[in-house]
Order: C-alpha cells, then sequence, then structure tokens
C-alpha cells in the first residue's frame, strides 16, 4: 500500500467528522467501512417496498441541528433540508390524554395547565443561552466556559432533575411524564445526572434549533459528509473489514470510529495492560431492540394530536417510565419497555405511498437481550393507539443481541457505545486529559465512546481530528468547515507523537 497521512476505520457520523476535518487541512485521507455501504448509524434503505425507505438506525436528529460541528458544516448549505414537525415530541398517557412538546415554548406551556408556568420557568433561561448551553455539553468542562450563565442554569436544574428532587416538580402527570420521557433518551438508571443533562439539553431543543428529520433519511447527512471528504481528496474503502491495527501501517495517524471492546481486538495485545484493563471495565450500557413497520395508514392514537408528532416516547407516567428505565439499566427485562417511536412522514410525506409508510421504533432492553421485539413494541403502541396491529402490513424486528452484527460498535445492542453514567459521561472511555489519544503512538479514538457521547454531532470525531492534527502534523488552526471555506494554509509537519 502507498503511503497515506491517516487511516480512519468507521464510517460512522464521527469517523466521517473526522474525515471532513482532516481531508479539509490538506492531508491525505482513507476511511475504511466494513459493510458496504457507509453511514453507521446514518443508514437510509428500503426493506419492504422500494418506494419506501426506512431509516436503519437514527431517524430524528436535535443534536445535527444544534452541534457546533455541524452549525459551521451547514447541511441546509449542502442540500440537507432538515424538516420540523409541528410538534417535536409528544408523550401519550392512558384515558386518551398525551403531553405535547410544541415546536413553540408558548403553546406547549398553554396547554399543561398549572404546571406550565414551571415548564416555562425551566425552559425559558435555556432557550435564552441556548448556544452556550449546547457549547457546554458538546465540548465538555476543558476550560472556562463561554457562556458563564448557561453553565449555572445548567447545574441548578440538575440539582433538581437529575435527583429525586424532580419528582415533586411538577403537579400533574402530563409536564413530568414530558421530561421524563426525554430524559429516557440517556437509556439507563433514572433519575441520574447523567439523564437529568439530557433531558435538559434535548428538552429545550425542542423549543429551539427542533427535534428535525432529514427529507429523505439519515443517510443524506452521510451522503454530503463523504461527497465533502471526496471532494478535498478522500479515498474510501467499503466491504472492507480492518481486524489489526498492522493493516494500517502505511499510515502515519489512525483513527478509530470503534467501540473500545474494538479497539481492544484492533490493538492485538499492543496497549499497555493498565489501559487495556481500564477500556475492559468499560461499561456499556442496555440495549435497542427495534422494529421497523410498513403500514397501512397514519397510527391511530387515540389522542389525534400525538399525530402531529415526529417522535413520540412510550412509557406511561413519570414513575412507570423510571420503574421501566432503571429494571432495564440493572439488566431485568421488562413487559412493558420504553419505546421510542418516529412516524416519518408526518414532518416527511414524500416518505409515505399511498397505503404505505414507514414507522420506526426502538425499545429499550437489557443488554445482550436475545427476544424478538416485535410483540412488545406492537403492545406498547396498541395500549395508545387501538386498532394499530391492523395497519401493519410488514415488519422486519431485531433484537439487541443481535444489532451488533449490523454494526460492531453496538455491544449488546448498545447503540450508545457506553453506559452514560455520570463518571462515563466525564471519562470516557478511560480518565484521560486528551480522551482521544490512546498510548499507541499515532492512534486515536473518535467514536461515540469518546467526549460528548451519543448521538449524530460529530463533535467527537471533530476533536479527536484536532487533536491529531495538533499532535501529529504539528497543525494547530482548524480547517474552516462551511461549504466555501476560506483556503487553509498550514502545511503538515512533526512526527506523530511529538
Amino acid at each position: 500500500m502507498s503511503a497515506v497521512d491517516v487511516a480512519v476505520v468507521g464510517t460512522g457520523p464521527n469517523g466521517l467528522a473526522a474525515g471532513v476535518v482532516l481531508a479539509r487541512a490538506g492531508l491525505a485521507v482513507e476511511l475504511y467501512e466494513g459493510a458496504e455501504t457507509l453511514g453507521g448509524g446514518l443508514r437510509t434503505a428500503p426493506l419492504f417496498d422500494s418506494g419506501v425507505v426506512h431509516d436503519l438506525c437514527s431517524a430524528v436528529h436535535p443534536m445535527a441541528a444544534a452541534s457546533p460541528f455541524f452549525r459551521e458544516f451547514d447541511l441546509a448549505a449542502r442540500g440537507v433540508d432538515l424538516l420540523h414537525p409541528e410538534i417535536s415530541y409528544a408523550h401519550p398517557l392512558d384515558g386518551g390524554r398525551a403531553a405535547l412538546a410544541h415546536r413553540s415554548l408558548a403553546e406547549t406551556c398553554a396547554h399543561l395547565g398549572a404546571d406550565g408556568p414551571r415548564w416555562r420557568r425551566l425552559m425559558g433561561p435555556l432557550l435564552e443561552h441556548s448556544e452556550g448551553v449546547v457549547d457546554l455539553v458538546f465540548t465538555g468542562p476543558r476550560g472556562l466556559p463561554r457562556d458563564p450563565a448557561a453553565a449555572l442554569l445548567l447545574a441548578r436544574r440538575l440539582a433538581v432533575h437529575g435527583t429525586r428532587l424532580g419528582a415533586a416538580h411538577f403537579r400533574g402527570e402530563e409536564a413530568a411524564a414530558l421530561l421524563t420521557g426525554v430524559a429516557a433518551h440517556g437509556v439507563g438508571r433514572l433519575p441520574s445526572l447523567a439523564s437529568g443533562a439530557v433531558a435538559l439539553l434535548l428538552g429545550h431543543l425542542a423549543h429551539g434549533t427542533g427535534w428535525p428529520l432529514p427529507r429523505g433519511g439519515s443517510g443524506r447527512i452521510a451522503e454530503v459528509m463523504a461527497e465533502d471528504i471526496t471532494a478535498h481528496g478522500g479515498v474510501f474503502h467499503t466491504g472492507q473489514t480492518v481486524e489489526s491495527l498492522d493493516q494500517l501501517r502505511h499510515a502515519r495517524a489512525v483513527l478509530l470510529d470503534t467501540s473500545p471492546k474494538g479497539f481492544l481486538a484492533l490493538a492485538g495485545g499492543r496497549l499497555p495492560r493498565g489501559y487495556a484493563r481500564a477500556l475492559e471495565r468499560f461499561r456499556y450500557g442496555p440495549g435497542a431492540a427495534k422494529v421497523d413497520f410498513l403500514v397501512s395508514e397514519p397510527i391511530p392514537w387515540a389522542d389525534p394530536a400525538v399525530g402531529r408528532a415526529g417522535t413520540v416516547h412510550l412509557g406511561g407516567t413519570r414513575a412507570e417510565t423510571v420503574r421501566q428505565e432503571t429494571l432495564t439499566a440493572r439488566g431485568v427485562r421488562t413487559g412493558e419497555p420504553f419505546v421510542l417511536l418516529v412516524d416519518p412522514a408526518v414532518a416527511d410525506p414524500g416518505r409515505a405511498l399511498p397505503g404505505k409508510r414507514p414507522v420506526w421504533a426502538y425499545a429499550h432492553v437489557p443488554n445482550g437481550d436475545p427476544t424478538d421485539p416485535y410483540e412488545l413494541v406492537r403492545a406498547r403502541i396498541e395500549r395508545y393507539a387501538p386498532g394499530f396491529g391492523d395497519t401493519v402490513i410488514d415488519h422486519r424486528s431485531t433484537a439487541a443481541a443481535h444489532y451488533e452484527a449490523y454494526n460492531p460498535n453496538y455491544v449488546g445492542g448498545d447503540i450508545g457505545s457506553g453506559a452514560m453514567t455520570l463518571y462515563q459521561s466525564l471519562a470516557r472511555p478511560v480518565p484521560r486529559l486528551d480522551p482521544y489519544r490512546t498510548p499507541l503512538p499515532g492512534v486515536f479514538l473518535c467514536s461515540s465512546a469518546t467526549p460528548p457521547g451519543p448521538g449524530v454531532h460529530g463533535m467527537s470525531g471533530y476533536m479527536a481530528a484536532l487533536s491529531t492534527l495538533r499532535r501529529c502534523f504539528g497543525i494547530r488552526n482548524a480547517p474552516g468547515l462551511a461549504p466555501t471555506p476560506a483556503p487553509f494554509g498550514n502545511e503538515p509537519a512533526g512526527k506523530c507523537g511529538e
């Protein structure tokens, strides 16, 4: 093989983000993907009908709409149309009731009764400092925050909503369920400081930059990132599984968009024992068990307003959701798991054909659970949408234990590449000043197992790429990410590891 500057293993959103930065810095970059198609969690494909496409992993992208990487990369300018449903997310309850997070904060509060002012006091100040909140969450505690007020707002709210104090904050079931459903995106024990941070981040974004879906599916995001890499000289190798770092000796630097488990396998005993033990102790979170449905008509929700939401949380009351998620985190399988559902055609009608539309649903289950989730998920939907089963034309279900075959990063079905505990939120995958740099010269981690963690935000890849530029090539200025950036004038210099 001819020598290259950088080899990137894995083309999920973080591997692609790293590739964008490194190629734009003028380096010779090659990216390796074991699957035949790029994207990792950003893949869209027809499953049952050639005219109806399904998102195979991620579907809704509040983080892509807000993250610093994608703000500069500018998806809209590259032809990715982020579509916003009228209602960002909904949380149905028994008795035909539902809590609704409208894009409008005022409208959301107006429908929460006595809890409306409380919701406004919770979310309103976060919205006013949204960019500071987002930057703090995505870049972490590595220096003084750009917006100290945002840090103070988060800290005060976490002290309540990241602890049991949050149970007494709202008077009614609707507002409490609305916030707890977002906290469940943390996929772990409830309440916790980590899940509280997720709830505050995603909760306020629902009323700000929103919870959009890309027109045509999530694969569009991967497509424009790959196009940018190719335009700057990057080369892709699909259908090529890298099994050892020995295969990449031709590269001056290697970035791994892999789980810690995957890194251990690639390193093959080269890692110092202490670091290897730390990776072996890395904890994986609960699994996701997925069902893709092809249905004949819109979901018959008991509360028709739920049908205007792009995302729906099926967890019942706050108490029910807390119980289910905590048991799941302990490895206990429940008969009524928390289910996250997306009806893409609500925001993107072009995703449906007459009599055919896609529905996407995940159930949170214990890590490695082998159970076919179809009946569990169907029953959860039927509880709030009687008659849903009669609309199902076809389905494909994937147990958590089988998700790792689709993507090796999803260990035991953990689509977040690591449990989102407080410790692992701050020290992913091991405690290091530079969490992307590994003990092996020129080898860096850039997956969701590094800060800031899971989600389609590109920040793990972005920050790993900056570390690589600085440490391996003596480049300290980040290249521009906009579609037509100013010329990048740095020249690669130095040796990797210096």
